[in-house]
């Protein structure tokens, strides 16, 4: 029997080393969890950025506006008003009975301001001889802007004597007298005497009065101050000319190229039609021809 002698490596049956090593999962799996973390932060820096560049809403207060719908019936009656019945008996909150008394008060006086107006409007009623506003053509509607009473479709707007408002630049006596110069307004007050006493040459030292004791014939645009410290300007201009206008009602006379100038400006700013405006609010402004109106605000019928 033969025997076959082999040489054995000292290698052979060993068993081999452990090796730590990164496998094709741990890349795969570790390459998703790190898209995923920077994702989130990438989302959280965007809404702090988002947050802080938000530009802060301050109150948007829609002006209020009173509007009384007409309409009804051939056969409806007016100033008609809902009849809102309530199965409970009227009671009064003791709570609200200081407020509802002090809004007493504020209507009342309110009351007050209206009857004194309408007087002073009755007295130039009376003293123009039912002088027109403005320089409509003749035949042309006068009206409140409402829809009359009964059927049909009737015509709405506001006249412009009743949707214009002006109001002039700052500055001294002096230079409000030049702006009303410079567009060629007449300034006039109706004394208790019943005169209407017409002031020109405003920037004079003594400016000129002509006095009437009848408005016929008077066909310009006429406006009053509903607000402002103008009104003690005129004032002081009219003492100018040695007439007191304290107590009186002053009127400023707009001749028709100016009327006509604020009509355009009124058209051309939103392009609106006319019977859709409601108010339109003129400030004068100076300009390299001395000055300008400008419109600055206008509101509309919705």
């Amino acid at each position: 029997m033969a025997t076959i002698a082999s040489k054995i490596s000292p290698k052979m049956g060993r068993s081999k080393d452990p090796v730590l090593d990164v496998t094709q999962y741990d890349r795969v799996s570790s390459s998703m969890i790190a898209i995923v973390i920077g994702l989130v932060v990438a989302a959280i820096w965007l809404g702090v950025v988002w947050l802080t560049n938000r530009i802060p809403q301050g109150e948007n207060v829609a002006p209020l506006e009173l509007l009384e719908l007409s309409g009804g019936k051939p056969d409806g009656a007016l100033d008609e008003t809902l009849n809102v019945e309530s199965p409970e008996p009227e009671t009064q909150d003791p709570s609200v009975a200081e407020e509802v008394d002090e809004q007493t008060e504020i209507t009342e006086m309110l009351e007050q301001v209206v009857e004194l107006s309408d007087r002073a409007a009755e007295q130039v009623q009376q003293q123009f001889d039912a002088m027109p506003v403005n320089t409509g053509n003749p035949g042309s509607k006068q009206g409140t802007g409402r829809h009359p009473l009964g059927m049909g479709p009737g015509e709405g707007g506001f006249p412009r004597e009743k949707r214009w408002f002006t109001r002039f630049a700052g500055g001294s006596l002096a230079e409000y007298a030049k702006q009303l110069s410079h567009f060629g307004i007449v300034l006039g007050v109706l004394t208790g005497d019943g005169k209407l006493h017409y002031m020109t040459k405003l920037t004079a030292d003594k400016p000129t009065i002509r006095t009437v004791t009848s408005g016929k014939g008077e066909r310009r645009l006429y406006m009053t101050w509903r607000g402002g410290n103008r009104r003690k300007s005129d004032i002081k201009l009219f003492r100018k000319a040695g007439i007191d206008a304290g107590g009186a009602l002053i009127i400023h006379f707009y001749p028709a190229k100016l009327e006509t100038q604020l009509a355009s400006l009124e058209r051309k700013y939103q392009n609106q039609n006319v019977e859709k405006i409601r108010r339109t609010y003129f400030l004068v402004r100076g300009s390299r021809e001395g000055y300008q109106f400008v419109v600055t605000k206008q509101l509309v019928f919705r």
